[in-house]
């Protein structure tokens, strides 16, 4: 005798983010660009800011940004973005303005946009995307490149007593006055993936209440110049990017801590 089953009910356990696009990436595969793309479009989706946010685009890999959000977007020359959005949020102190800088644009050329815009505590949300090197123009040494690490600019290891130590972004602009919110997390892995959207939330958050400047740092993959697989390129963050740069809340204002 035959057995009838009822047929499954399917549910929806993942969609794209409405605040996406639905277009194909110019990223290499394995960098985790996409997944912060993913990340801060979620983000705005669930707190319902897609129709008030403004996306401040840099110079870099990322500098297509506004082509896989769907929401306003302007493009900053390099550096600038903060000094872009400090002029958008306070023509239009009503919407949400985002950044979104690599560390050849956030640390170098535009360290001191990003500095005395935390100083003057704007209002203003930033996720800073950490990979330790120039991706887009070829794998130079970065602001951000690890001591002894090998880029295109560096072939036996950065130098620090010639070069520098690594810049730590987090912690240097924790110490300003109009720090609202700075932490650094990780896209090395599920667990820390959700931290790292948890944490961007907070962000935009801060900027809703009007608390003052907020940041989220991600230490970011790139396989295709660090010469590595995708999935050892994720290794790579956990062993030699996490002893420089160490996880958690750099600067957490007490305001902060009741939203």
């Amino acid at each position: 005798m035959e057995t009838m089953t009822a047929p499954l009910e399917l549910q929806t356990v993942y969609q794209r983010p409405n605040a996406l696009e639905d277009t194909y990436t110019n990223y290499c595969p394995g960098c985790t660009h996409g997944v912060a793309h993913r990340l801060l479009a979620e983000a705005i989706d669930e707190l319902g800011l897609r129709d008030r946010t403004i996306l401040v685009a840099p110079v870099g890999c990322a500098v297509f940004a506004y082509e896989y959000f769907d929401l306003d977007g302007c493009e900053a020359a390099h550096g600038r973005a903060p000094a872009m959005a400090t002029g958008v949020k306070r023509a239009l102190p009503d919407r949400i303005v985002v950044t979104y800088q690599g560390d050849g644009d956030l640390a170098s050329i535009g360290a001191g946009e990003i500095l005395h815009a935390a100083g003057r505590g704007e209002k203003i949300s930033v996720v800073f995307v950490n990979n330790a090197i120039y991706g887009m123009t070829g794998g130079q040494m970065a602001p951000t490149s690890l001591p002894g690490q090998k880029t295109s600019s560096s072939p036996k290891g950065r130098d620090v007593a010639m070069t520098g130590n690594p810049m730590r972004m987090s912690e240097l602009l924790a110490q300003m006055e109009g720090s609202a919110y700075v932490a650094r997390r990780s896209l090395h892995d599920p667990a820390n993936i959700r931290k790292a959207k948890k944490a961007i939330l907070t962000a935009l958050k801060v900027q809703e209440a009007g608390l003052g400047f907020s940041m989220v740092e991600l230490l970011s993959s790139c396989p295709t110049n660090w010469k590595l697989t995708p999935s050892e390129a994720l290794k790579w963050i956990e062993t030699n990017m996490l002893p420089i740069y160490p996880l958690g809340d750099y600067k957490v204002a007490d305001a902060v801590r009741d939203l």
